[in-house]
This record gives structure tokens, C-alpha cells and sequence, in this order.
């Protein structure tokens, strides 16, 4: 468990599961120099709909739906960073179809106890996201 915990330790994520109360996470952004490579990346990679406001900014709902659950933790890592997660089925598939998009792969499939399987790769600006298999 301290494992799992470790792992999921700089997730954005892991912030938004602890944060109840008065203060919730509400927002999470990928930023980078060409706005627009990256909504194409995004959307033909996970199938996300972005929808562009007046000034190129493009909104996606992220806010999981049940039973999907949204988890995560704070603690210790190698570096000061925020990585969120996204669900998938097939994490090396998603690796693979990233790198040929112009991403590049930062961590290869890992499985940690509970049947948990993630990975992570950097998206064309250089941001790194996590992908995660895993019950809900």
C-alpha cells in the first residue's frame, strides 16, 4: 500500500480526492505553446471532445462518472510535479498510439498490487500525464 501511495503521491488527481470540503480542486489544465497540436493530441488519443471558446481555449469534461472513482494522495517523489491520470483499458496501447501522435513515453506499464496497472508518457509540449488501468 505505501507503494501505491508513493506512486500516486504528485498526482493532480491525488489532490482532487483529498481536497473536500471547502476548497475543492474544480479545474485542471494541460498548457503548452501550440494550444492547438495539443487539443488534437488530446482528442484523437483519449477521443476527447474539446470544445473552443471565443479566445482557442478548449474545455473538456473530465469529472469521472459513476462508478468510476477519483483517488489519489500527497507525498514524497523524485521532483516537485502534478500529474493527473486517466482511465484506460490497455495502457501499453495507449503508449504506443501516444508516441505515434508525437508524444513520448516517460514510463513503461507497471503493475502495483491491487490490480492496478499505470504508466506514463509526455505529451508533444513536454507535459507529463499518467494513464491508469484499474477496477473503478
Amino acid at each position: 500500500m505505501n507503494l501505491i501511495r508513493r506512486l500516486l503521491a504528485t498526482s493532480l488527481l491525488a489532490a482532487i480526492g483529498f481536497a473536500h470540503g471547502q476548497h475543492p480542486v474544480v479545474h485542471a489544465e494541460v498548457l503548452g505553446t501550440d494550444a492547438q497540436r495539443l487539443q488534437r493530441f488530446y482528442a484523437e488519443l483519449f477521443g476527447w471532445k474539446v470544445t473552443l471558446n471565443p479566445i482557442g481555449y478548449g474545455y473538456v469534461p473530465v469529472a469521472p462518472q459513476p462508478p468510476v472513482a477519483l483517488t489519489g494522495g500527497i507525498g514524497p517523489g523524485l521532483r516537485p510535479q502534478v500529474i493527473f491520470y486517466v482511465k484506460v483499458d490497455d495502457p501499453a496501447a495507449v503508449l504506443e498510439k501516444a508516441a505515434a501522435l508525437g508524444g513520448r513515453i516517460v514510463m513503461a506499464p507497471v503493475d502495483v498490487p491491487g490490480g492496478i496497472t499505470f504508466a506514463r508518457f509526455a505529451d508533444p509540449e513536454g507535459n507529463v500525464i499518467g494513464i491508469v488501468r484499474r477496477q473503478n
